[in-house]
């Protein structure tokens, strides 16, 4: 039955992780619209779909491409902190969230600059230079992987034979399930 649980935990939180990421991805995007004057015309969030957020009018284009990635690794962080500060008990979630966060955020600004993807490409439509992405993407990535080094044994995969917490495990499939269903039927594809 620990195997079990292992494997509910791994492959549910794993795609859990991807869906958070991409909606706190577009939070900032949300939070950049509204703080500089733009309209949010429409966020998409569908499970099938790379995420996205459209505003228009956006007077400050540069400022919201950023606030994505930005946000995007600052808000996990924060969460972070609170859930160590707090000593709660599955911590660890948060701090594999947290790098996961660092990561594919910090790839996708500091890669996605070489083909100008998504917004990247606004970005630098936008004037900012591409060392700037780079920049990002290697203090990003390095600090994410930083936060995962040791979490094995939470997912029972260390030479120890740690267990994985079964409530965990179920928590991660329940949320999966209710944010899939979320998505499902209030986002546009």
């Amino acid at each position: 039955m620990a195997r079990f649980h292992q494997l509910l935990l791994i492959a549910t939180f794993l795609p859990l992780c991807w869906f958070a990421m991409m909606a706190v991805h577009e939070l900032g995007h949300i939070v950049g619209a509204s703080v500089t004057g733009g309209s949010v015309t429409k966020v998409v969030l569908h499970p099938f779909t790379i995420s996205r957020t459209d505003v228009s009018p956006n007077p400050r284009a540069l400022a919201v491409a950023w606030a994505g990635p930005m946000v995007g690794v600052l808000a996990p962080l924060a969460m972070l902190a609170v859930f160590k500060l707090a000593h709660v008990r599955w911590w660890y979630l948060i701090q594999f969230f947290a790098g996961f966060c660092l990561i594919a955020n910090g790839a996708y600004v500091g890669v996605g600059s070489f083909d100008e993807i998504g917004d990247t490409g606004e970005m630098l439509r936008q004037g900012c230079r591409a060392w700037c992405l780079w920049l990002f993407g290697l203090a990003a990535v390095p600090l994410g992987l930083f936060l995962w080094h040791g979490l094995g044994r939470h997912f029972g995969l260390a030479h120890n034979g740690a267990r994985v917490d079964r409530g965990a495990a179920y928590v991660s499939c329940g949320l999966l399930l209710a944010t899939l269903l979320l998505e499902f039927a209030l986002s546009p594809r």
